[in-house]
């Protein structure tokens, strides 16, 4: 995009739209057009990941750049496309044509003028068929998960409409290989205190002829179990102590009679139960032990990722 207004004509910043593919040959067309008319100077990626209709066809008559990717799920479609890449900002949007391209503009505005690693794409709608309840209310549950731990900066943290500096895309990790990378995006940005903002944007049901390609109950399992693994990475105190509070709350659930019958006859009728008690007194000890000691590790790990992050040259600025 080599203008983002006309005061800012002279210093233009490269951006680029990373549109993901899979079996999308309904949507991609009018995505790729609509991004075209929203960012004329940018250059549009289609990257696809083993579609088995005419996804890479028409992208390419559409006009955009086709890549393929050939390790299916989203996170290894990013992963590629973030290491191939070079821009100094990245438009990533879904290719199902659900989201509005004319918030394009705001969103790289925003991030070139505040200097914003990432802006995301906060979807709003009055559209059931777009955004049915069960999904509005696992998104809020799993983004208020995750902005508990990490800070509440967000509201739409499951978003697939985001723009990146350079900064944010050489420095993530992406290691999530399906739908849980937006959560590993989110707490990227979070945990190193990135400058992030968000746009709404409304968002549409997708047009006839595609499906979706998200499985609710089992992409959701995945996802919430990405958000288990990061707090137990990143927060590893705050995992272990919980984990070590239940046991410790059953050992004295299960320990306490014991030690008051002891008190009140000097006898132990139930030797089993106060052994059990006393192992998960124990266990629940070491559990706490490990969140101490793998808190300082995650600590040094938070600060060589801080570090590698610093090296890069933060976005351009007017």
């Amino acid at each position: 995009m080599k203008s983002i207004s006309s005061s800012s004509a002279a210093a233009s910043p490269q951006v680029v739209v990373l549109i993901p593919c899979y079996n999308e040959e309904v949507a991609i067309p009018s995505v790729i057009r609509q991004f075209r008319a929203a960012l004329p100077d940018a250059s549009i990626y289609v990257y696809d990941n083993n579609s088995s209709d005419r996804t890479v066809a028409v992208a390419r008559e559409a006009g955009a750049v086709v890549r393929s990717e050939p390790l299916q799920g989203k996170g290894h479609v990013i992963r590629r496309m973030f290491a191939d890449i070079e821009a100094d900002f990245y438009v990533l949007v879904d290719g199902d044509a659900t989201y509005d391209a004319s918030a394009a503009p705001e969103m790289v505005k925003q991030a070139y003028e505040q200097g914003l690693d990432m802006v995301n794409g906060a979807r709003v709608t009055d559209r059931e068929a777009a955004y049915r309840r069960g999904h509005v209310l696992g998104n809020r549950v799993l983004t208020g998960l995750v902005t508990s731990v990490f800070g509440r900066r967000l509201s739409d943290m499951l978003s697939g409409y985001r723009v990146f500096s350079r900064r944010f895309v050489k420095s993530f990790p992406a290691l999530s290989s399906g739908f849980e990378t937006e959560t590993e995006m989110t707490v990227h940005a979070l945990e190193l205190a990135m400058p992030i903002g968000e746009v709404a944007t409304s968002y549409v049901e997708r047009p006839p002829g595609s499906s979706s390609k998200l499985r609710t109950y089992s992409d959701g399992f995945r996802i919430l179990r990405m958000i288990v693994n990061l707090v137990k990475q990143e927060r590893p105190l705050l995992f272990f102590c919980v984990i070590g509070a239940i046991i410790l709350l059953c050992g004295l659930g299960l320990g306490t009679p014991v030690v008051l019958e002891f008190f009140r006859t000097g006898m132990v009728p139930r030797l089993p139960t106060a052994l059990l008690a006393t192992g998960l007194v124990m266990l629940a000890a070491l559990s706490f032990v490990c969140g101490l000691i793998l808190d300082s590790v995650a600590l040094g790990r938070r600060e060589a990722k801080r570090l590698v992050y610093l090296a890069l040259p933060g976005p351009p600025r007017p």
